[in-house]
């Protein structure tokens, strides 16, 4: 069985096929699920340090989901096995990601691990887990003993636990409302109750768990939200797929932003670990915009803060940050990578508060360095409130951002079996091509794949070229400071890659300049 779990796992999360579709099988099961929740309460009994603990004091697991259709079914199986495995189980019904890890942080409940089931952007037949103790997400390896722990789970369990259902979404929402409250009031002897009344602000939820935001968050604040759309859950996504990263998704906000003269226009993923925003003129402020923004407020907090973000981001955020005082640290693509990494610079002595990737994930020093969308969107609120005394908007803060002319986003298929070994060949060779190409230069300071610089003669930008975390894929990243820069890169790169037989280059098209 152990072999079928392994398939299951993708880096630090539970993903599978949970609904059959087309020609996809279901392969997250009912059984299986049952199973892994024995192992991960196995594994938290195990991780106890108080021996009398593991023995007398019974363990306590939340449980909670987004809007999947498969959710609920999947929700009563965990809850059944863990209350047979002699677990206090708290079922927070409709939940969100990062409001699941703060079960274990919120002093009512303290719980000795959470599970939030949830398979983030992916279609509506996708399905995951994704599990949390006080110390934050499981990291890859725990992921690992807790499947080898359910390997072993046989379904003739004695001891009996104990459910109690909670609507820790309200909970989670007045921790939010509380801390936009106060910071909007700081150094003031006035609370402000509706810190955001005048303010209109809608808020695309794309029918994920993200819906609450509306009239839990900002309408208790005072904001007008008359034109949030797809705020209701609906696990099929019928309107457009969850994703900050997605073109349809951010074209329906901006939309929606003007069409309703809104001031600001907030998206989700479908668990909210993940968010962007439109600004009042329905220009997308995400990834390397969405990343000045929050840099340029963490700055203002903790001046010469690091700043952790993955390998793609561009060269004009590197200067916008160094312009703040801030220190881009520049990292490997993963959420948990570039947080692992923001730890890591604390360890040593490097003061850094913020680590976010361009998908959107976004974590902070001061919220446990959890990658939360609705917390940073409380923390862009809390200076929409502040600026709006001033008469200034939210993208006054990112006006110095310098964006290129041209950007491309590549994706490279690899089709052979043994696609990390070619792909890692691939790069290699390019790597030494590039020493004897003029105007072209490789990075020194990165973390993966290959960052070439490009002088303006030969396309006045940059590329990276890397191997993908879970996919036979080389995806390939470029940006260039002129128009047409982007197809010199392209022509260079093309002659050497289409020696590659195994490597699909049919997507690096030259662009027409008209």
């Amino acid at each position: 069985m152990i072999e079928e779990l392994k398939k299951l796992q993708s880096g630090t999360d539970i993903r599978g096929v949970a609904i059959e579709y087309d020609n996809l099988r279901c392969n997250l099961t009912i059984e299986k699920v049952r199973a892994i929740g024995y192992g991960f309460a196995a594994w938290i009994k195990s991780n106890r340090s108080n021996k009398e603990d593991k023995v007398k004091i019974k363990v306590k697991i939340s449980v909670g989901m987004d809007s999947r259709l498969s959710g609920p079914s999947l929700k009563t199986t965990l809850i059944e096995v863990l209350k047979q495995s002699g677990c206090e189980v708290y079922d927070c019904g409709m939940c969100t990601t990062p409001a699941m890890f703060m079960t274990t942080i919120v002093e009512s409940y303290k719980c000795d691990g959470a599970i939030m089931i949830t398979a983030s952007h992916l279609p509506y037949y996708y399905n995951g887990l994704k599990f949390f103790t006080v110390n934050g997400g499981c990291e890859k390896e725990d992921i690992t003993n807790i499947l080898k722990l359910a390997a072993n789970f046989k379904s003739t369990v004695s001891n009996i636990g104990e459910v109690k259902s909670i609507n820790f979404i309200d909970q989670y929402a007045e921790i939010l409302v509380n801390k936009i409250r106060e910071e909007v009031a700081f150094n003031t002897e006035i609370k402000v109750e509706k810190p955001l009344a005048g303010s209109k602000i809608i808020v695309d939820a794309g029918n994920g768990a993200g819906g609450f935001f509306v009239s839990k968050v900002l309408e208790s604040l005072g904001a007008d939200t008359e034109g949030s759309q797809f705020i209701d859950p609906d696990g099929r996504f019928p309107n457009h797929i969850p994703n900050p990263e997605d073109k349809a998704a951010m074209e329906a906000l901006s939309k929606a932003v003007l069409k309703h003269k809104a001031d600001l226009g907030i998206i989700f993923d479908a668990d909210v670990d993940r968010a962007a925003i439109v600004s009042k003129t329905g220009k997308e402020v995400n990834k390397n915009a969405l990343i000045a923004l929050i840099s340029s407020i963490v700055l203002e907090e903790h001046p010469k803060s690091y700043i952790v973000t993955d390998s793609v981001t561009s060269t004009g955020l590197s200067e916008f940050i160094a312009d703040l005082g801030g220190v881009h640290h520049r990292f490997k693509r993963g959420y948990k990578n570039v947080i692992n990494e923001a730890k890591h610079l604390n360890n040593e002595g490097k003061e850094c508060h913020l680590a976010i990737e361009t998908s959107g994930h976004a974590a902070l020093k001061e919220n446990y360095f959890l990658d939360d969308g609705a917390y940073l969107i409380a923390k862009i609120l809390i200076k929409v409130a502040k600026l709006k005394e001033e008469g200034k908007d939210i993208s006054y803060l990112i006006n110095d951002l310098k964006e290129p002319k041209e950007s491309s986003d590549i994706r490279l298929k690899i089709k052979t079996e043994d696609f990390r070994a070619y792909g890692e060949k691939i790069i290699s060779e390019l790597r030494a091509c590039i020493k004897d190409l003029p105007g072209w230069s490789i990075d020194t300071v990165n973390y993966e794949g290959i960052r070439v610089n490009c002088d303006k003669a030969n396309g006045d930008g940059w590329f990276l070229l890397r191997l993908s975390l879970h996919e036979p894929v080389l995806p390939l990243n470029i940006e260039s400071d002129y128009e047409g820069g982007i197809n010199i890169i392209l022509d260079r790169l093309k002659s050497f890659l289409e020696e590659y037989i195994h490597l699909d280059c049919t997507d690096m098209k030259v662009k027409e300049m008209i």
